[in-house]
């Protein structure tokens, strides 16, 4: 905090507050929740958070009601979206709004429309979202070991076939 130097009739200085001018203005409530809201990352899923150790879970409220179902814990958060969409889907119907619309499956279609959203029970919902979402996550780390560069041994020595001379 700056402080201005005024000198008394005692020769010694007296400290007095800077002057208003200086000060930049008090936040409102209002900068302050803009600020937050700059510092958060947008949702990239609907129904879908990080959890602190990088874990991506899905979750979705039951509709009428307070309580949620647990749709499960997975690594990839495309997985966790996934398991969102097929247990929304089997909630609403087709108007439910989904992370993916176009990659809906053929086979969650007939199921969801021949029970409709009251014949299913929260366990059976949870159960095909985890399918869903496991399936998913087991494809995409599938994926990610097809195109993983291995580490080369840089202990050992360069044979003839994998010199770099054309």
């Amino acid at each position: 905090m700056e402080t201005e130097r005024c000198s008394s009739s005692n020769g010694l200085a007296n400290l007095k507050p800077p002057s208003p001018k200086s000060q930049p203005p008090p936040m409102t409530m209002k900068d302050l929740k803009q600020q937050q809201k700059q510092q958060k990352p947008p949702k990239q899923y609907r129904g879908v958070r990080m959890r602190k150790w990088g874990k991506w879970v899905a979750e979705i409220r039951e509709p009428n009601k307070r309580s949620r179902i647990w749709l499960g814990s997975y690594s990839t958060a495309v997985a966790a979206a996934r398991a969102y969409d097929t247990a929304v889907f089997y909630l609403r119907g087709r108007s439910a709004r989904l992370n993916f619309p176009d990659d809906l499956e053929v086979g969650i279609l007939s199921t969801a429309e021949e029970k409709g959203p009251e014949g299913m029970s929260a366990a059976v919902i949870r159960k095909k979202a985890a399918e869903v979402g496991t399936r998913v996550d087991a494809l995409i780390s599938q994926q990610k070991e097809k195109h993983r560069i291995k580490n080369p041994d840089l202990n050992q020595a360069p044979s003839p076939d994998s010199s770099d001379v054309d």
